[in-house]
């Protein structure tokens, strides 16, 4: 059977406008895929989780698999408001940390529930955390919003491309914005979908 693949979500796939110079993920993408298949985005540049919901009803009604990143804006909306205030107060930090991720969370698996209503093969993606300039507090905050993303993953039986370990190096990441890739990392993207596909079924596994 012939597959129409669905990337949805952020900026990890929509990053044409971050490569003037090289192929997007979708371009690399399509150019690798088996003869016969085809690839639709519906991802967004600036995309939170609860703005992702409104792509579902864009998922094309002949898609076979999903693929799914979100989550990193998210983390950027949060690192914005947490690193801004002035506290001395390990204790509050982290309790303020907490309920922005139990709001995360909630929303995520709701995303994910919603994903598997439509009873289609889910690839979901972890957020990268080899960007050029991310200083420590911003990678520790990065991890609680992997967590979230993992768990949920292992949860609800996705397949799960851990990008942070298939993004490492500063070329993957485009000049024009350092949290985007470019179109090298954008390829190792592309290949990494590839590869989670490429059993043809839906079951529980880890692509890195």
């Amino acid at each position: 059977m012939k597959r129409h693949i669905v990337l949805l979500g952020d900026s990890i796939f929509d990053n044409a406008l971050y490569v003037p110079d090289g192929p997007s993920v979708i371009e690399h993408f399509r150019r690798i895929l088996p003869a016969g298949d085809r690839a639709t985005m519906i991802a967004l540049d600036g995309a939170t989780v609860s703005s992702v919901f409104r792509q579902l009803e864009r998922v094309p009604d002949d898609a076979t698999h999903l693929v799914l990143s979100a989550g990193g804006n998210d983390a950027l909306w949060m690192a914005g408001n947490i690193f801004a205030q002035e506290t001395t107060d390990v204790r509050t930090s982290l309790q303020r940390i907490a309920e922005l991720l139990a709001e995360f969370t909630a929303e995520y698996r709701q995303l994910i529930r919603d994903l598997r209503e439509l009873r289609l093969p889910l690839v979901t993606c972890t957020v990268y955390d080899s960007v050029p300039g991310l200083d420590s507090a911003e990678a520790t905050g990065l991890c609680v919003f992997n967590d979230t993303i993992t768990r949920t993953a292992f949860e609800f039986g996705t397949t799960l491309i851990d990008l942070r370990t298939i993004c490492i190096e500063s070329s993957d990441y485009s000049s024009v914005s350092p949290i985007e890739p470019s179109a090298s990392g954008g390829g190792k993207i592309a290949r990494a979908i590839i590869d989670a596909l490429s059993d043809g079924h839906d079951f529980r596994r880890v692509v890195g």
